[in-house]
């Protein structure tokens, strides 16, 4: 005699297995990120010496000499990068001095330039102006998508120095995943551009 198995029976088989794979919700997961540590911010001075500015920076960064630029060596103590290893980023800064008018207009139009060179990748460019009550005038950039900067500026007496720093991040750009980090470090580079003084 062969065991058969009636509809009915059938049918609460296949409703009880299906009431057990799921909990009612079919919907998809949202896509998960990585859990990012904010450090606390102990903020301290840069004041090299042999340097003719200073700024306040947060201490998760840590300040490295930056010795050579595409192979070349470089003897410039002012031309450092702030590490943040906690975010696998570094601002890169440089110091220029400039005794001639078109001198400054070089030194302006490369960090132009260097700014626009972003826009292959970026969705879009924000430049803004900076006007400090020191003295101090200069442009930040601000680059959204896909680019390997997210944000830069320079800074300038217009007469004989000029400071210019750039963000990047040692990561494959993703700026979705990105974006909260990139806006905490915008935060701390706003707070360096605003305490820069020329010594």
């Amino acid at each position: 005699m062969k065991n058969r198995l009636s509809i009915p029976g059938l049918i609460l088989i296949i409703l009880s297995l299906s009431a057990c794979s799921s909990n009612g919700d079919i919907s998809p997961r949202p896509r998960a990120y990585s859990r990012v540590n904010y450090p606390d911010r102990t903020i301290q001075h840069y004041t090299q010496e042999e340097c003719p500015f200073t700024f306040a920076f947060p201490d998760y960064f840590v300040l490295r000499r930056d010795s050579f630029y595409f192979d070349e060596f470089i003897d410039n103590p002012c031309w450092f990068n702030l590490r943040a290893d906690c975010f696998n980023a570094d601002l890169h800064c440089t110091y220029t001095s400039f005794s001639s008018y078109t001198q400054f207009q070089q030194l302006v139009q490369d960090a132009f330039r260097l700014a626009n060179e972003q826009n292959k990748r970026a969705s879009y460019i924000e430049d803004f102006k900076i006007s400090l009550p020191n003295g101090i005038s200069g442009m930040a950039f601000n680059m959204e998508g896909p680019s390997a900067s997210p944000f830069q500026f320079f800074l300038t007496d217009s007469v004989q120095h000029f400071f210019r720093g750039s963000l990047y991040f040692n990561a494959r750009p993703q700026p979705d995943s990105l974006r909260p980090v990139t806006e905490f470090v915008r935060e701390d580079l706003t707070g360096i551009i605003q305490s820069f003084q020329w010594k």
